[in-house]
């Protein structure tokens, strides 16, 4: 028996801090909140030309800091940074080293056994890119071609059980970055990147020739994005759900929502012009964290 709980304290020891205590105790504790954001997820998460983070999700993920300023009554809470990937956000997230990450990731069921989600903050679709020249138009069309997809996603594990279940025999290669992946289309490397269609537009606009490129219309899937936290944290997850709820209830959103995808935003002055789509003001209705693409429909 004498071993048995030594064991279990053994255990208890080995995981993180903000496993052990909460993420509200831990921020409290260091006197600072980490957000994990991306460096090229425009335009949700990516760098300005003074390289700081910015974007869409980095604004909603600031009010929830403001939240949780307010929760924990520390008005001068520091925010960190922590410059995240496709590959290493999830761990980065579970082992304490960032507490809300702020970027472009699908809130998924299988993810969910990993971290949690607040709530929704988009609805894109799985599609690819492709130059208007290779006239791939269809899933079909990309057969036996070599297509690229980023590291750590969802969108490269779809398309390769695809691959496998249709037969199609597509060549897959992944890229360490949505940027390096999109180069590889202008390279000539391969004939399509496969990624969320919102990501997809805006490389596209930001690369040497936008007219050259053209996005599917066929989706391969629907992808809600979510900011991620901490699995079982219910009393983190309630602060960080009820400024989600409040920027949505009040109006606020639309402010936000229309900063980044209707008007010109730095560096480079790229103007998405993307309304709102019906799927995300279902969500903006109804608030839901779900994972399941069959609630966006």
């Amino acid at each position: 028996m004498k071993t048995a709980f030594a064991l279990l304290a053994a255990a208890a020891l080995a995981l993180p801090a903000a496993a052990q205590e909460g993420t509200l105790k831990k921020i409290k504790d260091s006197g600072s909140i980490t957000i994990g954001h991306r460096d090229a997820s425009l335009p949700f998460s990516y760098y300005d030309d003074k390289q700081q983070p910015i974007g869409y999700a980095m604004d909603l993920c600031h009010r929830i800091v403001d939240a949780v300023k307010a929760e924990l009554k520390m008005p001068k809470l520091e925010t960190k940074y922590q410059l995240v990937t496709s590959a290493n956000r999830i761990p980065l997230m579970a082992n304490g080293t960032i507490d809300l990450e702020c970027g472009s990731t699908t809130n998924n069921l299988a993810r969910q056994k990993e971290v949690s989600f607040t709530i929704t903050h988009f609805v894109t679709a799985n599609r690819w890119v492709s130059k208007k020249s290779a006239k791939l138009h269809k899933l079909a069309d990309l057969k036996g071609k070599t297509i690229v997809s980023t590291a750590g996603t969802t969108n490269i594990k779809q398309i390769t059980e695809i691959n496998a279940a249709q037969n199609l025999g597509m060549n897959i290669i992944s890229a360490n970055g949505h940027p390096k992946a999109f180069q590889m289309v202008e390279n000539g490397r391969a004939v399509a990147f496969v990624m969320d269609d919102i990501l997809l537009a805006g490389l596209a606009a930001q690369s040497r020739s936008p007219k050259d490129y053209e996005i599917s219309t066929q989706g391969l899937s629907v992808e809600p994005y979510g900011i991620m936290l901490r699995k079982d944290d219910a009393a983190f997850k309630k602060v960080v759900d009820a400024a989600m709820v409040d920027t949505y209830k009040s109006g606020a959103i639309n402010g936000i929502y229309q900063k980044w995808f209707e008007k010109p935003v730095p560096p480079k002055g790229v103007n998405l012009n993307l309304p709102m789509s019906a799927a995300f003001k279902k969500v903006v209705a109804k608030p839901t964290d779900s994972g399941d693409p069959k609630d966006y429909e």
